[in-house]
């Protein structure tokens, strides 16, 4: 019997074991070598509302910006309609793979569901947020042939002659901000809905209504024109593209501060590196000369979070709104 063999043997056990280990440690390397990085195809943009609307052009300015980056297309899907729901149940039925989003606002993750009985989503449960976009606010406006120079004298009008002065709105965010209003400063103002903003700012300058609370885009064009007046700004301060108009906080609305915001999510399920990786791309390209563009142009600014910073503040603007909306006493459709 050879005194070494049981030796050599051993030798040769302990090397098959050691190469077994090796193999075994290498295989999450070698997998992950071989798995390709993300994003290795197109992505997909859906958005809410129509070609032209700001959503759009914001989610054409960050799709731009991602595509340079990672030498991918970025495909927008515009699905308008039913107050954006079309699009969010879209978007929460879609693989979690990344390469389907929602480029939306407040509409369909913060009002919806205070506006409607049933949704089709659950702004909640199905997303994985992504992170902040924009914020936005909101002006308030009358005709530049009235007599109100400040919101005091709008106020102190609207009190002394309850319910003889009207407010248009042709959004969420419009009407939902005329209520504020109403309830914080104590009025009755008469509500008169439209299918936009534009139409409503049609009536306004035709006289049909007394005062609009609307976006900047709509607005401010109308303000340089002179043929709107500007009394106040709706957020907690003061919009860069009309920098002498008081935030209506300011003007005596003590605690008024109702703006809009664009965000991105994903579905649920997405995994943990893909939401790291998109959270990274977004908030790179809310800096692109394109995406400045627009917020220089929509009278907004560039808002990034973190997906557990957007989920905290939708939370929290989901109870805002309803608040106001419950109070106004708007009946869910």
């Amino acid at each position: 019997m050879n005194p070494h063999f049981p030796s050599r043997r051993r030798a040769l056990a302990l090397a098959s074991s050691l190469a077994a280990t090796t193999l075994s440690l290498a295989l999450p390397g070698m997998a992950a070598a071989q798995a390709p990085a993300y994003p290795a195809k197109a992505i997909t943009f859906v958005v809410p509302f129509a070609a032209g609307s700001a959503t759009d052009q914001l989610a054409r300015a960050i799709g731009q910006a991602v595509s340079a980056e990672t030498k991918q297309p970025v495909v927008i899907d515009n699905k308008a309609g039913a107050s954006g729901m079309i699009a969010a149940q879209a978007v929460a039925k879609a693989p979690a793979d990344g390469y389907t989003l929602l480029i939306t606002t407040n509409t369909t993750h913060a009002a919806n569901e205070h506006l409607y009985k049933k949704l089709s989503y659950d702004p909640v449960k199905d997303f994985a947020p992504i992170s902040g976009l924009g914020k936005g606010g909101q002006v308030l406006v009358v005709n530049a042939a009235a007599p109100y120079k400040s919101v005091g004298e709008l106020v102190a009008a609207a009190k002394k002659n309850p319910g003889k002065l009207s407010f248009g709105s042709g959004s969420s965010s419009s009407r939902v901000a005329g209520e504020m209003l109403k309830q914080l400063a104590g009025v009755d103002i008469l509500h008169v809905p439209y299918k936009s903003n534009p139409l409503a700012i049609t009536d306004l300058l035709g006289g049909q209504i007394d005062l609009m609370i609307t976006d900047t885009s709509t607005g401010v064009p109308q303000i340089k024109a002179g043929k709107l007046r500007a009394l106040g700004y709706s957020t907690h301060k003061r919009s860069a593209q009309l920098p002498d108009v008081p935030t209506i906080d300011e003007a005596g609305v003590k605690g008024y501060d109702m703006g809009y915001w664009f965000a991105a999510y994903a579905p649920a399920g997405t995994p943990a590196p893909v939401v790291a990786r998109l959270n990274e791309l977004m908030a790179r390209a809310t800096q692109s000369a394109a995406a400045k563009s627009f917020f220089d142009m929509a009278g907004s600014e560039a808002w990034t979070t973190t997906p557990e910073e957007l989920a905290k503040f939708q939370a929290a603007e989901t109870q805002k709104w309803g608040k106001v909306i419950q109070a106004a006493g708007i009946v869910a459709e």
